[in-house]
């Protein structure tokens, strides 16, 4: 009994110990420009590994790298113009949540609009031939009568 009793709380203790490996980091700058800064930059950039989060939520290894060298160059006073254009040299432009519309990304910024105007094309052109099949049929004056009569029944019961 001693013995179970000692297992299960080891494995209680080794349970709650995994937590202790969760690092924490702290990026420390001489002011709040810099650190309003480095916020910004983190959310507008996205890690290459994880494709969905910027580095600022990402725990991939890759993220910390850049976090810790974003650190750097704020630190060595550099615009985010500069930290944009290294990091942009070092992973292509889809390390950028909102690419710069280049030759390779036009259609990414404009494509849905240009699938948008052919869509709405297209179905102007479909409406416009179905309204010109409309046949205008001219009736003879008993043709007409007749239709006037069945009408005319049709509205008086």
């Amino acid at each position: 009994m001693k013995q179970l009793k000692a297992i299960f709380i080891l494995s209680i203790i080794s349970f709650f110990s995994t937590t202790a490996y969760a690092a924490i980091e702290v990026y420390q700058f001489d002011d709040a420009e810099k650190t309003a800064r480095f916020k910004k930059l983190t959310a507008e950039l996205r890690c290459p590994k994880c494709q969905n989060q910027n580095i600022a939520d990402s725990n991939a290894e890759i993220a910390r790298d850049l976090r810790a060298k974003l650190q750097l160059m704020l630190t060595a006073n550099k615009s985010d113009d500069d930290i944009i254009q290294y990091m942009t040299e070092r992973y292509g432009d889809f390390v950028l949540y909102e690419p710069r519309i280049t030759g390779q990304t036009f259609l990414l910024w404009f494509g849905p609009f240009l699938l948008l105007a052919i869509a709405l094309f297209i179905v102007f052109l479909i409406v416009r031939t179905r309204s010109k099949r409309i046949i205008n049929i001219e009736l003879n004056t008993k043709q007409q009568k007749q239709l006037d009569g069945l009408l005319n029944k049709k509205q008086g019961s």
